[in-house]
């Protein structure tokens, strides 16, 4: 039985965070350069990434 967490969960945790944060940010940028509000658009997909990464770094990392 292995009682030892693995060194790199912080970093991993980290990239679950921050990947969908940019990811979604992308998205609503390039949805709002078709609409017209490009910013506005990426804005809100950086906080839908938000929102997305805490759940992936919840359920990936309960036992922390």
């Amino acid at each position: 039985m292995r009682t030892e967490k693995p060194i790199g969960r912080g970093a991993s945790a980290g990239g679950l965070f921050v990947g969908p944060m940019v990811g979604l940010a992308a998205v609503g940028y390039g949805l709002g350069s078709l609409l017209g509000a490009a910013v506005a658009l990426g804005i809100v997909g950086l906080f839908a990434g938000l929102l997305a990464g805490f759940a992936l770094v919840y359920a990936r990392f309960k036992d922390l």
